[in-house]
């Protein structure tokens, strides 16, 4: 915001200023993840089985979550397996 911005009394847009919280939320975030594995992966496996169980019946063993690293790239990887349609 400027000087003549703010002495006009004109305000950032809201989306503007929630963009700008996001970004850094997203920067703390990515900074604090120097673990070899998160701790919400559990929670996120478990979490998928419940809803997943909702439409399919599955094993929980059926479920695997994993994530990689790579430079500044993270890919979560989920694979889903699904008993056949009999």
């Amino acid at each position: 915001m400027s000087f003549l911005s703010f002495l006009l009394g004109e305000k950032k847009k809201t989306a503007g200023v929630a963009k700008e919280r996001l970004q850094i939320i997203l920067a703390h975030e990515r900074s604090g993840r120097s673990a070899a594995t998160p701790n919400y992966l559990p929670d996120l496996q478990r979490d998928l089985v419940a809803v997943i169980s909702k439409y399919i019946k599955i094993n929980p063993d059926d479920i695997k979550v994993h994530l990689e690293r790579q430079d500044n790239l993270e890919v979560l990887e989920v694979k889903i397996e699904l008993p056949d349609a009999r």
